[in-house]
């Protein structure tokens, strides 16, 4: 007959549950962790002979007047590719492409584009590119807020520039090379690569920056889905997560182990293409640098990147930052 006082009681059956599901829990989280360092530190380095480097294919870098675009350009030129430079400011332009002929000895063309001014510059675009095997895409080109301001003061101007470069300028361009990605004009090229820069103000929901946090985290999610569609035409669809670097889009000089140059950076993001480092709970997505990749790991696996506190944590910093861009702008307006 059996004995019903060995059988576990209700509370038991709770604390046995309990525990099961911590120790699956610090399971992940050990897998998870250790599946980032294995990505930072054990994995070699992205190869580049699959999207046709130094076998005349093209790579076209959107943004790359300066900052992250300039050296994206210079870092796959020196990975054999020839390169479309596309931005604003043609004297720039100009200086950049002399510089990586000399230096690495590719081709190069350059196409003046204003982003903001879609159908132009798509078109402009579009032309500059004819009859070339492009075989890499870097959609870097963005636009931010000038300070932290609340959305309700928010310049029509200002959310309407941000929207139309980060977003549809992006999908624009993006779909004007998708059938040029996955034709076959060049037998040395087994593969496209389609690679956009998210940002973290688009990873954490990010008040005062609210048109830029939601242009990139729409970018997020388009990327993700384009990933999956693209997977059989085989083009390689990566998005690249980054906290702050120096730039003047960011306004930050002086690098630190949290805020690398741009070179560092790029070099980081291209050698991480295929790899998620500190983006393990996310599909198609990497977060190449090693300090933004700890510090993404680490807010997912404790409060949550859409958790309360890491909205009011991002709200004091960035209410503080505006206090002292207007404190600082004020300064400037009586010294005239």
């Amino acid at each position: 007959m059996l004995d019903l006082n060995i059988l576990p009681t209700p509370v038991e059956y709770i604390l046995y549950g309990c525990l099961f599901l911590g120790v699956a829990k610090a399971t992940i989280l050990v897998l998870s962790f250790g599946s980032l360092l294995f990505d930072l530190l054990l994995l070699p380095k992205a190869s580049y002979k699959k999207y046709g480097s130094a076998n005349n294919c093209w790579a076209l870098v959107t943004g790359s007047s300066d900052g992250l675009g300039a050296e994206y350009a210079r870092q796959l030129a020196a990975k054999g590719f020839n390169i479309v430079l596309a931005s604003r400011t043609l004297s720039k332009l100009e200086t950049i492409a002399e510089e990586i002929e000399s230096k690495y000895k590719v081709s190069t063309k350059v196409v003046a584009v204003d982003v903001t001014k879609v159908d132009e510059a798509v078109t402009q675009i579009a032309a500059g590119i004819e009859g070339l095997d492009v075989s890499v895409l870097i959609n870097n080109v963005g636009q931010s807020h000038s300070i932290p301001v609340p959305f309700a003061e928010t310049e029509l101007s200002e959310i309407t520039n941000i929207i139309n470069i980060n977003n549809v300028f992006t999908l624009r361009i993006t779909q004007l090379l998708i059938p040029i990605l996955a034709g076959t004009a060049s037998k040395y090229k087994a593969h496209s690569l389609i690679l956009t820069m998210g940002s973290f103000g688009g990873l954490l929901p990010t008040p005062y920056l609210a048109t830029y946090s939601g242009s990139k985290a729409f970018l997020q999610n388009w990327s993700a889905s384009l990933a999956a569609e693209l997977k059989a035409d085989k083009i390689d669809v990566e998005f690249v997560l980054s906290y702050l670097v120096t730039s003047a889009m960011s306004k930050i000089r002086r690098t630190s182990w949290m805020i690398p140059n741009p070179k560092s950076f790029v070099a980081s993001a291209l050698n991480s293409v295929g790899k998620r480092v500190g983006a393990q709970e996310r599909f198609a997505t990497t977060t190449p640098f090693w300090s933004h990749a700890l510090m993404h790991f680490g807010i997912d696996q404790t409060v949550g990147v859409y958790s309360t506190i890491a909205n009011s944590l991002n709200f004091d910093m960035h209410k503080s930052i505006r206090v002292r861009a207007l404190k600082k702008a004020e300064r400037a307006r009586k010294e005239q």
